[in-house]
Protein backbone atom coordinates (compact mmCIF):
# COMPACT_ATOMS: atom_id res chain seq x y z
CA UNK A 1 0.00 0.00 0.00
CA UNK A 2 1.35 3.42 -1.00
CA UNK A 3 0.40 7.00 -0.27
CA UNK A 4 0.27 8.68 -3.68
CA UNK A 5 0.54 12.22 -2.29
CA UNK A 6 3.67 11.38 -0.31
CA UNK A 7 5.11 9.46 -3.30
CA UNK A 8 4.60 12.51 -5.56
CA UNK A 9 6.00 14.94 -2.97
CA UNK A 10 9.14 12.86 -2.45
CA UNK A 11 9.57 12.28 -6.20
CA UNK A 12 9.38 16.05 -6.75
CA UNK A 13 12.43 16.33 -4.47
CA UNK A 14 14.29 13.48 -6.21
CA UNK A 15 13.56 10.71 -3.68
CA UNK A 16 12.05 7.29 -4.37
CA UNK A 17 9.72 5.50 -1.97
CA UNK A 18 10.69 1.97 -0.95
CA UNK A 19 7.86 -0.53 -0.48
CA UNK A 20 7.86 -3.61 1.74
CA UNK A 21 5.62 -6.57 2.39
CA UNK A 22 2.70 -5.49 4.59
CA UNK A 23 3.53 -6.07 8.27
CA UNK A 24 7.26 -6.67 7.67
CA UNK A 25 8.32 -3.23 8.92
CA UNK A 26 5.93 -2.80 11.86
CA UNK A 27 8.73 -1.86 14.28
CA UNK A 28 12.00 0.02 13.85
CA UNK A 29 14.07 -3.19 14.40
CA UNK A 30 11.94 -5.04 11.80
CA UNK A 31 12.33 -2.20 9.29
CA UNK A 32 16.09 -2.08 9.92
CA UNK A 33 16.29 -5.83 9.32
CA UNK A 34 14.39 -5.47 6.01
CA UNK A 35 16.77 -2.72 4.87
CA UNK A 36 19.97 -4.24 6.26
CA UNK A 37 20.73 -1.10 8.32
CA UNK A 38 21.10 -0.19 12.00
CA UNK A 39 17.87 0.31 13.97
CA UNK A 40 18.86 3.93 14.67
CA UNK A 41 18.83 4.61 10.90
CA UNK A 42 15.07 4.07 10.97
CA UNK A 43 13.83 7.60 11.61
CA UNK A 44 10.71 7.15 13.68
CA UNK A 45 8.14 9.92 13.85
CA UNK A 46 6.41 10.51 17.18
CA UNK A 47 3.39 12.80 17.37
CA UNK A 48 2.91 14.95 20.44
CA UNK A 49 0.21 17.30 21.64
CA UNK A 50 1.34 20.28 23.66
CA UNK A 51 -0.41 21.86 26.63
CA UNK A 52 -0.24 25.01 24.45
CA UNK A 53 -2.77 23.41 22.06
CA UNK A 54 -0.18 22.91 19.31
CA UNK A 55 0.91 19.65 17.68
CA UNK A 56 4.51 18.54 17.37
CA UNK A 57 6.21 15.74 15.48
CA UNK A 58 9.61 14.51 16.67
CA UNK A 59 11.78 12.51 14.28
CA UNK A 60 14.29 10.41 16.21
CA UNK A 61 16.60 7.41 15.70
CA UNK A 62 14.71 4.11 15.78
CA UNK A 63 16.30 2.63 18.90
CA UNK A 64 16.07 5.82 20.97
CA UNK A 65 13.42 7.29 23.27
CA UNK A 66 12.22 10.86 23.66
CA UNK A 67 13.29 12.93 26.64
CA UNK A 68 10.23 14.73 28.03
CA UNK A 69 12.43 17.45 29.55
CA UNK A 70 14.22 18.03 26.23
CA UNK A 71 10.88 18.11 24.39
CA UNK A 72 9.64 20.70 26.87
CA UNK A 73 12.84 22.73 26.34
CA UNK A 74 12.44 22.53 22.53
CA UNK A 75 8.72 23.39 22.47
CA UNK A 76 8.34 25.60 25.53
CA UNK A 77 5.47 23.46 26.77
CA UNK A 78 4.70 20.11 28.35
CA UNK A 79 3.75 17.52 25.71
CA UNK A 80 2.13 14.10 25.68
CA UNK A 81 2.14 11.42 23.00
CA UNK A 82 -0.90 11.20 20.73
CA UNK A 83 -2.80 7.95 20.42
CA UNK A 84 -3.46 6.39 17.00
CA UNK A 85 -6.79 8.14 16.45
CA UNK A 86 -5.34 11.53 17.39
CA UNK A 87 -2.34 10.90 15.11
CA UNK A 88 -4.59 10.07 12.17
CA UNK A 89 -6.77 13.14 12.79
CA UNK A 90 -3.70 15.40 12.99
CA UNK A 91 -1.83 13.98 9.98
CA UNK A 92 -4.02 11.68 7.88
CA UNK A 93 -1.44 8.93 8.51
CA UNK A 94 -2.13 5.74 10.42
CA UNK A 95 0.34 4.52 13.09
CA UNK A 96 3.37 2.99 11.38
CA UNK A 97 2.98 5.36 8.45
CA UNK A 98 3.27 8.64 10.35
CA UNK A 99 5.94 10.72 8.65
CA UNK A 100 7.16 14.33 8.57
CA UNK A 101 6.02 14.91 4.97
CA UNK A 102 3.02 17.04 3.94
CA UNK A 103 1.89 17.76 7.50
CA UNK A 104 -0.03 20.94 8.29
CA UNK A 105 -0.05 22.91 11.53
CA UNK A 106 2.55 20.62 13.08
CA UNK A 107 5.96 21.79 14.28
CA UNK A 108 8.59 19.28 13.18
CA UNK A 109 11.55 18.60 15.46
CA UNK A 110 14.38 16.51 13.98
CA UNK A 111 16.84 15.05 16.44
CA UNK A 112 20.33 16.16 15.44
CA UNK A 113 21.85 12.75 16.30
CA UNK A 114 20.32 11.52 13.01
CA UNK A 115 22.93 13.63 11.20
CA UNK A 116 25.75 11.24 12.13
CA UNK A 117 23.94 8.20 10.70
CA UNK A 118 24.33 8.95 6.97
CA UNK A 119 21.29 7.51 5.20
CA UNK A 120 18.15 7.50 7.33
CA UNK A 121 14.76 5.96 6.58
CA UNK A 122 11.54 7.65 7.73
CA UNK A 123 8.15 6.17 6.83
CA UNK A 124 6.53 7.46 3.66
CA UNK A 125 2.87 7.69 4.63
CA UNK A 126 2.05 4.00 5.15
CA UNK A 127 3.30 1.25 7.46
CA UNK A 128 4.88 -0.61 4.53
CA UNK A 129 6.86 2.27 2.98
CA UNK A 130 10.02 4.22 3.73
CA UNK A 131 12.31 6.67 1.97
CA UNK A 132 16.11 6.76 1.97
CA UNK A 133 17.16 10.33 2.75
CA UNK A 134 19.97 12.21 4.48
CA UNK A 135 19.57 14.52 7.48
CA UNK A 136 20.11 17.81 5.62
CA UNK A 137 17.58 16.88 2.93
CA UNK A 138 15.05 15.81 5.57
CA UNK A 139 15.39 19.16 7.33
CA UNK A 140 15.16 21.04 4.01
CA UNK A 141 12.05 19.36 2.58
CA UNK A 142 10.11 19.19 5.87
CA UNK A 143 11.03 22.61 7.23
CA UNK A 144 11.92 20.79 10.45
CA UNK A 145 14.08 22.21 13.21
CA UNK A 146 17.25 20.31 14.18
CA UNK A 147 17.37 19.91 17.96
CA UNK A 148 18.27 17.53 20.79
CA UNK A 149 15.19 15.63 22.00
CA UNK A 150 16.36 12.09 22.79
CA UNK A 151 17.08 10.62 26.20
CA UNK A 152 20.77 9.89 26.66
Amino acid sequence: VRNEKVDAFLASHGFNVLEFEEGSTATAPMAANQLGVKTDQIAKSILLKGKDGKNYLAVIPGAQKLSSSKIKAATGTKCSMMNGDEAFTATGYHPGGVCPFLTENITILIDQSLKELGDIYPAAGTSSTAVKIDFDSLVRITGGTPCDVIAK
